[in-house]
């Protein structure tokens, strides 16, 4: 199993304000689609509960971790640890697919940056106010691989880190 990070921050690793996106860029957003689509997605509660609807996105497996034994949500699997998180995409990377995608949010962001074997960033070149932060990386155990910029609707680079800890499940 491969597990990556996918997340859009700011220069000041804002990834969100008020449980949104801070910016709209159509094009890191059919990035998110294409990149996720037939996969698993790990998340926390609150950026499960901002999905468009407040549901499920299409053909996805959904993956919820809250400190509440007792949430539920039709379309998703709900957890209360990343731990418990892992072991469930497990089970289901046959019909899924091998990398796993953690989507957020700043916590679990934090709790599984050395875990991940690779990291989807997008970077947008603006300070931005916002609540909720991406952790940052170190450059001695991420090597960026990838870098392709962008103007469109401003300054923004999509950009691929490998783990150099890389590591499988």
């Amino acid at each position: 199993m491969i597990l990556s990070h996918i997340v859009a921050a700011s220069e000041n690793n804002v990834i969100g304000i008020n449980n949104t996106l801070p910016w709209h860029i159509p094009e890191d957003l059919k990035f998110f689609k294409d990149k996720t689509n037939n996969h698993i997605m790990i998340m926390g509660r609150k950026t499960f509960e901002s999905l468009p609807g407040g549901k499920p996105l299409p053909n996805r497996l959904h993956i919820v971790i809250t400190r509440n034994p007792g949430y539920s949500k039709p379309g998703a699997i709900t957890v209360t640890s990343l731990n418990q998180a892992l072991e469930e995409s497990k089970k289901h990377t046959s019909k899924y697919g091998d990398e796993v995608f953690i989507i957020g949010g700043g916590e679990i962001f934090k709790q599984s940056l050395d875990l991940v074997n690779k990291i989807y960033l997008t970077r947008i070149y603006k300070n931005i106010d916002g609540d909720t932060f991406y952790p940052e990386l170190n450059e001695d155990s991420f090597k960026q691989t990838e870098k392709i910029d962008k103007t469109d609707p401003l300054e923004y680079s999509f950009l691929t880190y490998l783990n150099l800890g890389t590591h499988q499940y």
